[in-house]
């Protein structure tokens, strides 16, 4: 490590730097995800694959993922929220935990009601990000 470290700092060349890095593992483009409209809707519903980090961006519009039906590979999803104003309505499975601790909300608070028994061995949702004037909604899925 400390051989590559020395050839990345002393790397002038792009060239010198790709040696430097080329044993290096390539990043595996399904573990995150961007998805985005500056107006309209954003939606994602059934069997659809969720990434170990998904970035949502909207600056107007309405937000709706539903994670009931979803492909989850993963034992913990990010969901990162920048939303400007509309509404964001995130469905999860029913036997998921939900962190909501890294949401900065604007105008209206979060919406979120745990649910009274909690199944075990479901995916943890992290959600983070800002919400600028809309409000977020987090909903567990029915059985």
């Amino acid at each position: 490590m400390d051989a590559r470290l020395d050839r990345a700092l002393s790397a002038t060349t792009r060239g010198e730097l790709d040696a430097a890095l080329a044993s290096l593992p390539a990043p595996d483009p399904g573990r995150s995800a961007t998805i985005g409209a500056a107006t309209g809707r954003i939606k994602r519903s059934g069997a659809w694959r969720v990434p170990r980090t998904l970035r949502v961006e909207s600056a107007l519009g309405r937000v709706r993922l539903d994670l009931s039906r979803a492909v989850i590979e993963h034992p913990v999803v990010d969901i990162v929220l920048n939303v400007g104003t509309g509404r964001a309505t995130i469905t999860v499975p029913h036997d998921a935990v939900v962190d909501l601790d890294g949401v900065q909300t604007g105008m209206k608070d979060s919406v979120y009601r745990p649910p009274r028994r909690a199944a075990p061995g479901g995916p943890t949702i992290r959600i983070s990000g800002v919400m600028g004037f809309g409000r977020l909604t987090v909903r567990h899925a029915r059985r």
